[in-house]
């Protein structure tokens, strides 16, 4: 994916502190001048596993590899190498509290969304709490449940949206260039969840929203997250919700 290339071309090269590989997240905590910082990516597992395959290669020494060469693992094939090396991007970014505001993604969503149509893709759990305050709701899965929508009807309804919100989950596992194309050109659109990078190279790829987590109490939240803990569990464990605007948008 060329984003995530791009993005790799801002990046710093740090030193590798620790890789953690949990139920639902996975972490990166990386060390630059002396200080620590965490990434965290959606835990997304391989679709098949063959009896001795290997699912991360060099497992048990990657510690020992540069962050960057790490970090380039977000272009692997293998869904839980991508896991690791999203997480270890976002470890490398640099933070920026003053390009920041402390908003979650369902404020966001539920203040552009108001009196528009809008699709998220992705089953979060806020989206109930959606219903009433946007005009249409249009909600995409890879496993849809009862009034949700499938990846296959993204090309008929995602043109129809003003308002496209779109799950950072899409970088681990390669499908947001099969989206983006059916998104028309003045739809608002955001990405949002713990695998979103939150940098400005993506508002040269049209998000004007970008909502991600900054880990801010790295040892609480790690510990949650190594034993089973959901995203609702590590943010109040030590994670700040975050939301970057692109320049020019009043929205929020």
């Amino acid at each position: 994916m060329k984003l995530i290339e791009d993005i790799l071309s801002t990046l710093v090269d740090a030193k590798i502190n620790e890789i953690r590989i949990g139920l639902h997240w996975t972490a990166v905590i990386v060390e630059r001048s002396g200080k620590l910082s965490c990434g965290l990516a959606s835990t997304v597992n391989n679709e098949a596993h063959f009896e001795g395959a290997v699912d991360v290669e060099g497992a048990g020494n990657l510690t020992s590899k540069s962050a960057l060469k790490i970090a380039r693992m977000a272009l692997s094939a293998s869904m839980i190498e991508s896991s690791i090396g999203i997480a270890a991007i976002n470890a490398l970014l640099i933070p920026d509290p003053g390009q920041w505001v402390d908003v979650n993604a369902e404020h966001v969503i539920a203040t552009v969304g108001e009196g528009k149509n809008v699709a998220i893709i992705g089953s979060f759990p806020f989206v109930k709490r959606l219903n009433g305050k946007v005009k249409g709701l249009y909600v995409f899965d890879l496993h849809p449940m009862e009034g949700e929508y499938s990846p296959e009807q993204a090309s008929t309804i995602l043109p129809q949206m003003d308002v496209i919100a779109i799950t950072g989950m899409t970088l681990v596992n390669k499908t947001l260039d099969s989206l983006l194309p059916h998104c028309k050109a003045n739809a608002i659109k955001m990405m949002l969840g713990p695998s979103t990078f939150l940098s400005p190279v993506m508002y040269d790829y049209g998000f004007q929203l970008i909502s991600g987590a900054y880990v801010e109490n790295i040892p609480p939240a790690l510990k949650t997250m190594s034993e089973g803990g959901t995203f609702k569990q590590v943010h109040r464990a030590g994670v700040r919700l975050v939301t970057m605007t692109q320049p020019g948008l009043t929205t929020l």
